[in-house]
């Protein structure tokens, strides 16, 4: 039987994150090869995560962040089931650093299956869930990209958003950081008209007509007034009509154009915890 050593605990510890005695006992079992403890410790957590596969993991850390040239980003939930782990610093640390990793992948299924230190994002999600005893998963994974992005995080890490611009113009990171944060606190539904879906608009307008039918005003006219009502819910619930948090005097869009002329907001991502 191998020597285990309380040198060799702590590295295995340090390589995985894992409690002093769990890493004793993989070790142990593994007669002293590290690879084997370390596929010891997967398999724990593999058993962990399908334990735990029903259990709600509505907790975690939102995390947007953005390339260097500022021409894309994204913006990742990585999830657990409570709040006192979302706090954690390593867990915040880990969702950072899988939030960097997937600025390089368009999809959520392309970064769970790229390295992360060895292994792939997906094992090293399932060690943790052996760790740390809750079910630890990716949520929401979006993209945008465009000729200028900027982001915005929420404290607390439950809301991030990202937003891109038309143009890399002279002052563009600081309108681009104010209007992600307009959408981190208005939650729109759309960026414009144009993106609320038909079927939206026509329960809006629905709505509106019943109301309308209750005030008692006649059938011919309800269309036309409807319609007028309809207006209002797009200024309240698309990001470019909202009134600009930071000056209810102008609408975000002519907020932007204070900035350029010529500039417009072209897509926003949002994603927070429930």
């Amino acid at each position: 039987m191998a020597n285990i050593t309380a040198a060799d605990v702590n590295k295995l510890r340090t390589i995985t994150g894992a409690g002093m005695m769990d890493c004793k006992k993989a070790l142990v079992e593994a007669d002293g090869d590290f690879d084997k403890a370390i596929e010891n410790l997967r398999k724990k957590g593999q058993k962990v995560a399908a334990n735990r596969a029903d259990r709600e993991s509505t907790e975690g850390a939102v995390i947007a962040v953005v390339n260097a040239d500022k021409t894309a980003g994204v913006v990742i939930s990585l999830n657990c089931e409570t709040d006192f782990v979302a706090k954690n610093e390593s867990f915040v640390k880990l969702a950072n650093d899988i939030a960097a990793l997937a600025l390089n992948f368009n999809t959520k299924e392309e970064l769970l299956a790229t390295n992360f230190n060895g292994i792939t994002v997906e094992e090293k999600l399932i060690e943790q869930t052996g760790v740390i005893g809750e079910k630890i998963e990716i949520g929401s994974f979006e993209r945008l990209e465009g000729a200028f992005v900027g982001s915005y995080i929420h404290a607390g890490n439950r809301i991030a958003t990202l937003v891109s611009l038309s143009a890399n113009v002279e002052g563009a990171e600081e309108a681009a950081r104010n209007v992600a944060m307009q959408a981190a606190a208005m939650a729109p539904l759309a960026l414009n008209e144009d993106g609320v879906d038909a079927e939206t608009v026509e329960k809006e307008i629905e709505i509106a007509k019943d109301l309308l039918r209750q005030e008692g005003k006649p059938e011919a006219m309800l269309d036309n007034i409807a319609k007028g009502k309809l207006g209002r819910f797009f200024k309240d619930n698309t990001l470019v009509n909202q009134d600009y948090i930071k000056d209810s005097k102008l609408s975000v869009s002519e907020y932007i154009k204070s900035v350029d002329a010529s500039l417009v907001v072209t897509g926003f991502k949002r994603v927070a915890l429930a």
